[in-house]
């Protein structure tokens, strides 16, 4: 029964978006649908999930990172499932303490607040005391493991049939990131390897000034139950007053954020890999707090060490060695033309080093590669994420998302790129690559973005004397003077988050990612 009821709520939405394709479903040309209906489609979707319940609702929230599978507005839409959950009634969270401890939650906690302060898919939270500290109680939703076991059938069920009607790449995508959900979501349910979780990063970043990880009370520790150190502070996406009055520096947050997440992801090789709004305060006493140890990633040394190797193959906008990380990663298909990846990571890179807007890189996208043999081939052969990359991608796009909020004009990689090569010592030390690897590489790299600033600017100062000496000559100096005048560059703008959106959602056919 619970697979029909999913299966009636999400098959409108299936046939909806065949239909961006064939008109009548199998044939007939692409329906043509406006920003506006994407923008209502999006919502109506999101709505649905909500409703569903909240195994359905963690699912979607994988996918706010999978810009190849979901476009714009949706992927925006999906991301404000955090904040759509609705809460337990106190008295069955109650239940749950007593069955975990044997006494009620009165006895085990001085203030109990029985309004909740948090509500997500798996757990609510609730305020108290213990031992006299301040603390947050998170209690996993009654009943929560059959629902999600069920839901896990019934969606597996739905997309083997999506599977069997509509076979191409994206169906497998969404099977992949199934897969990764069922295989995750039993550690997520267990509260005690939250626990260890958060003890594991609040050990990593125990000398660093700039970040905060609450306190595990381990003692108090059970499989649904899990108490931790309550930390003031403000959602990361909240901050408009306190930056109006000067006591937040966005310039300095995004750097602390980014700084925090190339140590998990490059040095550490453990991050947390679910940085939304909710789970980010900008702390009372000025510190950026990590909260909720729920989802998390060990990144395999092998991987970690591919993409130190793309990352900074990126900086020195090495396309190949970029692309050459792609296939080391497993990001590219067997088959696909690799030519035409390197267009595209060169494309990508021309540009990526220059501050523009998100729609500034749409344009560019659509610009140069709307008509490029580069779409259809990733349509054929979309970009894969094996599972360790998907939540690599879905935080990458939180943190992008993040940046964006506060300039228009974020770029990631321009923050990361100092970060990156400033940390080269401890990511190359970490890996044991320091001899292997070409450790003097970033610096020589920048060196030469130094000299090649250099070269340009004597190159200019020798053009103008020319031109000037030119003009000097000529009966009309100021017309040949405005000749000479060099062309903007502005059409070259994209970074490489601009992939993300390479379709336009108001084109006919593009209901269906195309990256």
């Amino acid at each position: 029964m619970r697979t029909l009821y999913v299966l009636s709520r999400v098959l409108p939405f299936i046939l909806s978006f065949r239909r961006d394709v064939r008109r009548w479903i199998v044939i007939g040309r692409p329906a043509r649908r406006s920003k506006a209906f994407h923008a209502r489609r999006a919502e109506r979707l999101v709505a649905t999930i909500a409703k569903l319940g909240p195994s359905f609702v963690k699912i979607a929230q994988v996918f706010a990172g999978r810009a190849d599978l979901l476009p714009e507005p949706y992927l925006s839409a999906v991301s404000t499932l955090t904040d759509r959950v609705p809460p337990v009634p106190v008295e069955q969270i109650e239940q749950v303490i007593l069955e975990s401890y044997g006494r009620p939650a009165t006895d085990m906690f001085t203030d109990w607040h029985r309004v909740p302060l948090a509500s997500a898919s798996l757990g609510q939270v609730h305020r108290a005391r213990y031992q006299d500290v301040d603390v947050v109680v998170k209690v996993l939703r009654p009943r929560i493991e059959r629902t999600v076991e069920s839901d896990v059938v019934a969606s597996e069920l739905i997309l083997r049939w999506a599977e069997r009607f509509f076979p191409n790449p994206h169906v497998l995508g969404l099977r992949a990131i199934l897969g990764e959900f069922a295989r995750r979501i039993g550690d997520e349910m267990d509260f005690r390897k939250e626990g260890e979780y958060a003890e594991r990063i609040r050990n990593n970043f125990a000398f660093n000034p700039k970040v905060a990880v609450p306190i595990v009370f381990a003692e108090m520790t059970r499989q649904r139950v899990l108490v931790l150190e309550y930390m003031a502070g403000t959602r990361i996406d909240a901050l408009a007053p306190l930056i109006a009055s000067g006591k937040v520096d966005t310039g300095y947050l995004v750097r602390t954020v980014m700084e925090l997440y190339v140590q998990m992801m490059l040095v550490d090789g453990f991050f947390h890999a679910d940085p939304h709004p909710g789970n980010l305060l900008w702390g009372d006493d000025g510190r950026v707090v990590l909260l909720d140890f729920g989802l998390v990633v060990d990144v395999p040394q092998a991987t970690r060490l591919a993409l130190v190797r793309t990352v900074f193959a990126a900086i020195k906008k090495d396309a190949a060695g970029v692309v050459d990380g792609f296939y080391t990663l497993g990001l590219v298909q067997e088959g696909v033309d690799r030519h035409v990846i390197v267009r595209l990571v060169e494309t990508l890179l021309g540009i990526a080093f220059e501050r523009t807007t998100a729609q500034e890189r749409i344009e560019f996208v659509e610009r140069e590669l709307l008509a490029d043999q580069v779409l259809e081939t990733l349509y054929d052969f979309p970009v894969i994420l094996p599972p360790d990359m998907v939540y690599f991608a879905r935080t990458a796009a939180l943190i992008e998302g993040l940046g964006a909020r506060y300039d228009a004009r974020f770029n990631a990689l321009l923050v990361v790129a100092p970060i990156a090569l400033r940390m080269r010592r401890e990511i190359l030390t970490s890996l044991g690559e320091m001899d292997r690897l070409e450790a003097r590489d970033p610096v020589q790299v920048f060196s030469g973005y130094l000299r090649a600033a250099g070269g340009i600017v004597s190159r200019a100062a020798r053009e103008l004397s020319m031109v000037a000496i030119e003009a000097i000559s000529t009966i009309q100096p100021s017309q040949e003077i405005r000749s000479a005048q060099p062309r903007s560059a502005s059409t070259r703008q994209i970074t490489s988050g601009a992939v993300n959106t390479v379709a336009r959602v108001d084109e006919p056919g593009s209901g269906e990612s195309r990256t």
